[in-house]
């Protein structure tokens, strides 16, 4: 056989597996079907500002092995993600926390806010319903209107009122005055931005893109003794048993003709009536000081097979189907599945390295 691995996909799973394969003297392919390495922290850079194409990526993990892994290919800087939300013009920080509440209210102390917390909670004196339901009964009645209602319909293109009630498990509110929105040990975004990271984890490593591999390949040619595939489950089973569902995004990108546009890298718009969800200032993640500046709105879509898959839907119906996945993909002897559709997973970067990393020392031992 000409290679050890074929690997599908040259995000950050395929490409921290390929690098350690490599490493132990394994011969590796990593196929793309986009015309760029790197899957969605890709990076275009446009008047010396990095543009994160698909949407924001801010590093952050409480892994001290997972950090110490990154920090081999790039050095981060002290970037520390503080969005906030713009509710029809009003603006406050993200997480709720103590400004959040002195804006809202026009109190100072954890205790008035607490107070009001408290008492608007108590018109849910019942078991959660729904998504609406829990939201108010983890923090009452004016965060949800303002800050969490319209935010949510529109990323998941339902009625909260339709929505589950465990998609949020818990809402955190912080009673000091913090920004941060991480609680996170180490944060940060890579200086020169993130495609670095995987040029330096692919570094001699033979790579084919606009190659879709179950396209381009029949599953049962053998090219390579292994094939770690992080696509989509249910697609790499032609749907067999039914489609996954996903969530889809639509990036619109523009330049504009000044220094500062918004002052902030992540504005969240959580009214109805705004169809975009967030705004992106790129040059904040990295303080850049150009002359010019670009933005990105980010649009929720509801999710057709053939489109890009974003995020999974991990309600229950969803789950269950994926168990049956999951199954099927234990009887292949040949294949690994991993990454965020791989494993039907709503993976952060960091949990991302730490699950190829964790196949690494299974797989390569």
């Amino acid at each position: 056989m000409k290679y050890d691995y074929l690997i599908a996909g040259s995000g950050l799973f395929g490409s921290v597996f390929a690098h350690e394969a490599k490493k132990q003297g394994k011969k590796c392919l990593v196929v793309e079907r986009r015309s760029h390495i790197g899957g969605n922290i890709y990076c275009e850079q446009k008047d010396g500002i990095n543009i994160h194409k698909y949407g924001a990526h801010i590093f952050h993990t409480s892994n001290k092995k997972v950090w110490n892994y990154i920090n081999q290919f790039v050095e981060f800087n002290n970037y520390i993600n503080s969005p906030v939300a713009n509710y029809k013009g009003e603006i406050y920080n993200l997480p709720f926390n103590m400004n959040t509440f002195s804006k809202m209210w026009g109190i100072r102390t954890p205790q008035e806010a607490e107070k009001i917390i408290k008492e608007q909670r108590k018109v849910i004196n019942y078991e959660p319903q729904n998504l609406e339901e829990q939201a108010i009964s983890l923090v009452g009645t004016d965060i949800y209107t303002k800050l969490i209602k319209g935010y949510t319909e529109k990323q998941w293109g339902r009625k909260c009122t339709e929505l589950p009630a465990f998609i949020i498990k818990r809402l955190p509110v912080r009673y000091t005055y913090d920004n941060n929105y991480f609680n996170d040990r180490y944060q940060g975004i890579p200086i020169g931005g993130y495609n670095q990271i995987i040029k330096k984890l692919l570094d001699g490593i033979d790579i084919e893109l606009n190659c879709d591999f179950n396209i381009c390949f029949d599953k049962d040619q053998k090219i390579a003794e292994k094939v770690i595939y992080t696509g989509a489950i249910d697609e790499y089973f032609n749907y067999e048993l039914g489609h996954l569902e996903y969530r889809g995004l639509k990036f619109e990108t523009t330049k504009l003709e000044c220094e500062n546009y918004q002052g902030v890298a992540v504005m969240n718009y959580t009214d109805s009536e705004t169809p975009y969800t967030r705004v992106i200032e790129h040059k904040h993640f990295e303080f850049g000081k150009q002359p010019v500046t670009y933005i990105t709105k980010e649009y929720p879509q509801e999710w057709k097979p053939g489109e890009e898959a974003y995020y999974p839907v991990n309600d229950a119906k969803n789950q269950k189907l994926y168990e049956q996945y999951k199954k099927l993909a234990g009887k292949e002897t040949h294949i690994i599945f991993g990454g965020r559709l791989g494993e039907y997973k709503y993976y952060d970067m960091d949990k991302v390295i730490e699950s190829a990393l964790s196949l690494v020392e299974k797989e390569l031992k």
